[in-house]
């Protein structure tokens, strides 16, 4: 059947996924399996230039100690997801609809703003990643949209971690959070035939600025603002006549003016790490590399002040899964695990005697 034509149902989507097991080694990335058409196609766009490294010294995420209790290896078996459908979507429709779905374990829950995945599930691990580790957890969506409706365009659906009901607050730049996941990057032949976006790893980040838009009606109105960096990794379909074959990349959201950067190709398919760290200037440093190994300084993409803003405070971390909300091709499948959240413990200034009286 083709692949723009599937009915996978979610049984199926995990049945192809844990299937996908080839013991001890990567799958390179190479041409699909799939059909193309006969017509001449352009070659594919080379990968742009990275920018240079920062100046300032960059914070290697999974620095310093473990935040207490933020942890999630899903390998509970009584790990389940409690589905509230329809789902929300107070992006697309201005409709919060509650309540949110959520992990059993309260420490996930559905996205108010664009809703649950249609699966989220705890699985076999789809070929051998972190020692000791057998479970991860299954994202994948059909309907990204607003419940009861197809748009026929690119949809999102989030996964939110529930990290303020442990740290009791957002996290503090001057901490230096950071962030890791393993991520399993499936064969070609399971991804949604779409070239664009596919998956996303984001912080929820709260800094002070000069507001503008529809929300805020007073032009240079100061306030806090929220907003989302993080990475997408991206498709580059074989079936859209621009592609030889088919090939994927991680793409940066976002530079000082907030336009996106290209970021690496992913020429090794399985599983990868990527990470996210805070320092205290602001500043926002993203790393990728194949396989499980703790990060280090060559996996560094880039260091970036997104939108022109100096972080503050890092509330959250998510992960988005996109499809192309036709009412009947799924999105590609995505495993995760073992997501980590890092800080370094502030040093604690010296009182002098007088002060303590």
């Amino acid at each position: 059947m083709p692949r723009s034509t599937n009915h996978f149902l979610p049984r199926a989507i995990v049945a192809s996924v844990s299937a996908v097991v080839i013991a001890g080694t990567v799958v390179a990335a190479g041409p699909s399996s799939r059909g193309t058409t006969a017509q001449p196609k352009a070659a594919a766009a080379p990968a742009a230039v990275q920018p240079p490294a920062p100046k300032k010294p960059v914070l290697l995420p999974g620095t310093g100690s473990l935040v207490k209790n933020v942890v999630d290896d899903f390998e509970d078996e009584k790990w389940t997801w409690k589905y509230n459908h329809p789902k929300s979507s107070e992006e697309q429709d201005k409709r919060m609809r509650g309540p949110l779905g959520r992990s059993t374990n309260n420490r996930w829950f559905e996205g108010p703003k664009r809703g649950t995945p249609d699966v989220v599930k705890r699985v076999d691990l789809p070929a051998p990643g972190l020692e000791a580790s057998e479970h991860g957890l299954l994202v994948a969506t059909l309907r990204g949209g607003v419940p009861g409706r197809v748009t026929y365009t690119m949809q999102q659906d989030d996964l939110i971690y529930n990290l303020s009901k442990y740290t009791g607050r957002s996290m503090s730049v001057a901490d230096s959070p950071s962030l890791t996941v393993r991520v399993y990057v499936p064969p070609f032949e399971q991804w949604e035939n779409r070239s664009g976006p596919s998956f996303g790893f984001r912080a929820g980040c709260f800094t002070h600025a000069i507001i503008t838009g529809d929300d805020h009606p007073d032009e240079g109105e100061f306030g806090i603002e929220e907003y989302w960096p993080g990475m997408f990794i991206c498709f580059e379909s074989s079936h859209d006549g621009k592609y030889k074959q088919d090939g994927a990349y991680i793409r940066v959201r976002s530079g000082r003016n907030g336009g996106e950067i290209r970021g690496p190709r992913i020429e090794e398919l399985g599983w990868w790490t990527l990470g996210m760290s805070f320092s205290p200037d602001g500043m926002v440093h993203y790393f990728a590399s194949p396989g499980v190994d703790e990060l280090t300084m060559d996996d560094h993409i880039t260091s970036q002040y997104p939108y022109g803003y100096r972080t503050e405070l890092v509330k959250t971390f998510f992960f988005n899964v996109c499809s192309q909300d036709d009412g009947r091709t799924w999105s590609t499948p995505w495993v995760i695990d073992d997501p980590k959240v890092y800080f370094v413990k502030r040093p604690q200034m010296a009182t002098s005697k007088a002060t303590r009286r």
